[in-house]
């Protein structure tokens, strides 16, 4: 297997599609790291995963939640009856700062 080579110009790319500023000395050490996760996706690529069974989780989970059973909601007066601003029937929510 090659190792990948993620260059100057792509973790600068890449820096920008996830809205970061690295520093000119964060940018060498940066592709390097890009580069071994990329080479270790490579390598979960080469194996043999035909007899292994979607998962959501590495180990068994216990204590889920309750089945989701459809019930009569609570009543928008009651709801309301909590809330600190009611408008036009519903929840009165500050608008945000600009």
């Amino acid at each position: 297997m090659r190792a990948t080579v993620i260059g100057r110009d792509e973790v600068l790319h890449v820096a920008r599609l996830a809205r970061l500023a690295l520093a000119e000395d964060e940018i060498e050490p940066m592709a390097l790291e890009l580069s071994a996760v990329l080479d270790h996706v490579a390598r979960i690529g080469e194996l043999d995963l035909d007899d292994v069974a979607p998962t959501s989780h590495v180990v068994d989970v216990t204590g889920g939640l309750r089945p989701d059973e459809p019930r009569p909601c609570l009543p928008r007066e009651v709801a309301l009856a909590q809330a600190p601003a009611v408008a036009d029937d519903g929840f009165l929510v500050p608008s945000p700062q600009a």
